[in-house]
């Protein structure tokens, strides 16, 4: 497992963050390399489906695509992403070998009510996959602003220092932010 060298002004990580429409199939995914002090590195891009179960292998194909051993760490946008479509950070974080930290940036109650009703047959596997998921922590960022945290491979305090390290203003790592764009940019011109 590396472990992370905040010290390090060249770390480099990938960062996700997906978007999708209601009536979509299909969300897209986003991922930037970029170092700690903000020099984008690359790019890789991923499908996983709406609802589905697939978020995390689709996760994993797009790092192995990189084909990168100088990844450090990689941040998600959301565990729970693409309707349902849950997020093992563990599975990540062991096959990667690597630091993973989901980021979310509201406080809310538990969803297995919205799974039962959006999966009112099939909730099961879902209510199993998410009740695996650590709870979240919360931490306050040096800009004032809480996020939410699940983290593999790192401890809740290198996690907090990384944020805050790749955080410039508001609640929004720079490095999610810009994958998030990336994200929103490939729905509207129908990738």
């Amino acid at each position: 497992m590396k472990t992370l060298h905040l010290e390090k002004h060249g770390l480099r990580g990938l960062a996700i963050a997906e978007s999708f429409l209601q009536n979509s199939k299909k969300s897209i995914l986003a991922g930037l390399v970029t170092t700690s002090d903000f020099i984008i590195d690359g790019f890789i891009f991923g499908r996983s489906t709406v609802g589905g179960d697939d978020a995390t292998d689709t996760i994993l194909s797009m790092y192995t695509k990189l084909n990168r051993s100088d990844i450090n760490f990689i941040l998600i946008s959301g565990i729970v992403i693409s309707l349902y479509n849950i997020v093992d950070i563990k599975k990540i974080s062991q096959k990667t070998e690597l630091p993973v930290i989901g980021v979310t940036y509201n406080d809310s109650d538990s969803i297995q009510d919205a799974i039962k009703h959006h999966f009112p047959n099939s909730y099961n596997s879902k209510l199993d996959q998410y009740s695996k998921l650590d709870s979240r922590k919360e931490i306050t960022l040096h800009t004032s602003y809480n996020l939410y945290i699940r983290n593999e491979g790192c401890t809740v305090l290198e996690a907090k220092q990384l944020l805050d390290k790749l955080t410039l203003q508001g609640s929004f790592p720079e490095p999610l932010r810009i994958a998030q764009l990336l994200a929103k940019t490939l729905l509207r011109s129908k990738f």
